[in-house]
Order: C-alpha cells, then sequence, then structure tokens
C-alpha cells in the first residue's frame, strides 16, 4: 500500500449518527445520502456501517451507484436523488432502486418498466418549494400523485422536497427556509385533500437538522454532519461532530537548503534562512488541489509545518525549519487528523468552498484504510 492513504475513521462516523439521532429524537428515520462514493469515504462500508447503526434509507445520485450497492449485497431501501436517462430506467427497475419522481413522462416510463415485472414498486414524489433544480410545482403535486396511483404499478412511499439555504443565520435565508417549508406543507395538504397518503416525509438536509427542527416530518437525510462538519459554524456544538476522513501520507525525503533556494515549479517560494525541507508523496492528481499551495500546515510529530512553492501532480514540499527533527518515513497529516491538524474545511475555506469538495476530490488512486 502506499504512503499517501485516506483513513476513515468508522468510531467518528458511528458517533456522528448517535449525535444526529440525539439532536433529532427516536421518530424520524435517517436517510444517509452515499453518492459520489459517500463523498469520498467509500459508499460500500460507510453504507454497511450506517445500516448497522439503524439508518433505513441510503441514497445515491446514479444508478450505477446504486448498482454498487446492490452487488456488494445490500439489500436496503436506496433512493436515487437524480434523474436518470431512459436507458438507465431497466437498470434501475433490475436493482430495485427508488427514483424521485418529479413530473408525469418520467412517471409514464418508469411505469411502463415496472409494468413487465408483474409487481408494484415505490416511489418517491419530489416537490420543488424553491430550489429550483429538480421537482414538481406545489400546485401540480395532487395531479401527478393521482397520475403515479394510476398507473397501478407504482407506490407514492414517499414525498420531498429539498432546501436551498437551510445552512444560512443570515435572517433572509431563515426566512426563505421558512416559506419552503410552508410551501411543503401546503402541498403535502392539497394532496391529503385529494384522498391520497403522501408516505414518507422527507426535508432536512444538514443544515435543517440543526437549524430548521419544524423540518424533521418522517426521514431527515444529513450528509455533511454524518461525514462530521458543522454545516453552521456558528452552531458547531449543537451536534457535536468529528471528520470521518484523514488523509495521511509519509515523509520520503529529507534535504537541508541554505537561504535563497527556490523550491517546485515557478520558483514561488524561496528559503527565508537556511531550513530543511521535506517531501511527501501527495499532489493534485490525488486530491490535494492546487489552489492550496503555499496556503496550508501539515501535522508532523505534534506540531505543524507550512507547505511551501507549488503543488505538484504526485508530490508536495514541506518546511520544517532549522532545528527539525522529522525523519523519513514520519507520518504526515494532511486533513482530518488530531487538533491542531487542519480539516477538510479548513482547506475548502482558503479555497472559497466547501468540505464536500476536499473528500469528494481525493481520487480513487488514494487506498482507503477502515479503522474501528
Amino acid at each position: 500500500m502506499r504512503a499517501t492513504r485516506a483513513i476513515i475513521h468508522l468510531e467518528h462516523f458511528k458517533k456522528n449518527l448517535e449525535a444526529i439521532r440525539q439532536k433529532i429524537g427516536p421518530h424520524p428515520f435517517i436517510c444517509l445520502p452515499v453518492k459520489a462514493d459517500a463523498y469520498g469515504h467509500g459508499a460500500v462500508r460507510i453504507a454497511i456501517a450506517a445500516l448497522q447503526m439503524g439508518v433505513k434509507y441510503l441514497a445515491v445520485a446514479s444508478v450505477q451507484e446504486g448498482i454498487e450497492l446492490r452487488q456488494a449485497g445490500i439489500v436496503a431501501p436506496i433512493l436515487l436523488f437524480s434523474l436518470p436517462i431512459p436507458e438507465e430506467i431497466p437498470d434501475l427497475v433490475r436493482y430495485r432502486l427508488t427514483p424521485l419522481v418529479s413530473d408525469g413522462e418520467f412517471c409514464d416510463e418508469f411505469a411502463r418498466h415496472v409494468a413487465t415485472t408483474g409487481e408494484c414498486r415505490p416511489v418517491h414524489l419530489k416537490i420543488d418549494t424553491g430550489m429550483g433544480r429538480i421537482g414538481c410545482q406545489t400546485q401540480e403535486a395532487p395531479s401527478l400523485v393521482q397520475r403515479i396511483h394510476a398507473t397501478g404499478v407504482l407506490r407514492l412511499e414517499g414525498t420531498a422536497t429539498h432546501f436551498a439555504v437551510a445552512d444560512s443565520l443570515l435572517p433572509e435565508d431563515i426566512q426563505y427556509t421558512q416559506k419552503q417549508i410552508r410551501a411543503f406543507k401546503e402541498a403535502i395538504e392539497r394532496i391529503r385533500d385529494r384522498g391520497y397518503d403522501p408516505g414518507i416525509l422527507h426535508a432536512a438536509n444538514s443544515g435543517a437538522v440543526v437549524l430548521h427542527e419544524e423540518a424533521y416530518f418522517d426521514m431527515v437525510r444529513p450528509g455533511l454532519l454524518a461525514y462530521g462538519y458543522p454545516p453552521i459554524k456558528e452552531r458547531a456544538g449543537s451536534v457535536p461532530v468529528r471528520p470521518v476522513m484523514e488523509l495521511q501520507s509519509r515523509v520520503v525525503f529529507i534535504k537541508r537548503v541554505p537561504q535563497g533556494t527556490s523550491i517546485s515549479y515557478g520558483r514561488t517560494w524561496q528559503a527565508p534562512q537556511d531550513t530543511t525541507i521535506i517531501t511527501i508523496p501527495v499532489g493534485y492528481a490525488d486530491g490535494l488541489v492546487r489552489g492550496l499551495s503555499g496556503k496550508f500546515s501539515v501535522f508532523i510529530r505534534g506540531a505543524l509545518y507550512p507547505q511551501v512553492g507549488r503543488i505538484c501532480m504526485d508530490q508536495c514540499m514541506v518546511d520544517v525549519g532549522p532545528k527539525a527533527t522529522i525523519q523519513r518515513w514520519d507520518v504526515v497529516s494532511i486533513f482530518g487528523g488530531p487538533l491542531p491538524c487542519p480539516s477538510a474545511a479548513d482547506l475548502a475555506e482558503q479555497l472559497g468552498t466547501i468540505p464536500y469538495e476536499i473528500t469528494c476530490g481525493i481520487n480513487k488512486r488514494v487506498p482507503r484504510v477502515y479503522v474501528e
């Protein structure tokens, strides 16, 4: 196994789920998003750990992601969050994935394939209350439910929406989320007024779990929280979680350099004094984004040391100072390690992005190592 690896702390993951359960109470189900290979953590292993902790539903973004879980022996309900193309519908049916229905055309096409099985299959209705992505309009919901029932082979198992700014403390964003919640409730009432059961109601992402208890309904869908990152910094203590992924590598080369020595491509950094430079075999091809060059520190032997020069495709360099005690083969934590090691959120802040982009970006060539 190569020096650079992603350590997946399953004990942190399980404790995060416990913290979420404590926050939401005993009644709502938990649907865990494991799309994008569980946000880089490894979909199969994370899904198994989640189901062992009482998670009832899993969610993916593509049919292929659902197939991977089914082929690994997972039989739990799997929601498909994104819309498939027609060529994927046979596999959607074959592998018993549960789609979100947003329009009549897809409803009829899916029903046509389901009819060949002689079975009745579940679907979830998706309502767009203000995200502006996929989902029917609120006023269209009752007629779409009627169309689902009219197929004779589809069963409405649940009804969902998604929030756009549930992770924001800005007053206007809080008002917008509350407006979405009201719109969702009104659509549900219209469905019930038509005599239909909307099934399992779910809307709350991680931000709503923290900030909008009225959005819990029957099921919540926490992603960011489960993987160890508070969606709202100012409310971090309300659901105490720890990062699940730790990106590690090893010191593979050490050299003393005189003042003025330039390091890496473009000569963007020169040593301000005689110092010691170490090389670590991790680079942007592994997911350590080149834009982070010179903007973060790594954690070695209980201390932080600045990364210097441009991050290369497969390697990067770190200044460990003129009196370094670092040794070759020492373990290096790049993010997600014990404090004061930076987290994926710290690196994301430097890039003006979110922690998901950091963990999802860790390349498949980086082996995942699971520890309890």
